[in-house]
């Protein structure tokens, strides 16, 4: 391997912030900041919006989209199509 060119590979410390979960994976992530671990030792630091803590398809909390509601405006809306009959020509 050429020195110099690859990146860090080291344990890093990832935080869910929406389920305040935090796990330890290694990566070569790049961070300034760092965050003292219940372990004890000091780690690079990176904040996630989300993770498999928090993603509703992970936790089976997935929310139901309205589709009754874009079923019932589709009847609603093109309801009239085909329900008058056409008068006959002669």
């Amino acid at each position: 391997m050429k020195a110099g060119i690859h990146p860090d590979y080291r344990t890093v410390l990832f935080h869910d912030t929406a389920a305040d979960v935090f796990f330890l994976i290694g990566s070569t992530v790049d961070t300034d900041r760092t965050h003292r671990h219940s372990d004890g030792n000091t780690y690079p630091y990176m904040a996630l919006d989300v993770s498999s803590a928090s993603h509703p398809i992970y936790t089976g909390q997935q929310r139901k989209t309205q589709v009754e509601g874009r079923i019932a405006g589709f009847n609603k809306r093109f309801a009239s199509f085909g329900s008058s009959p056409k008068p006959a020509q002669a």
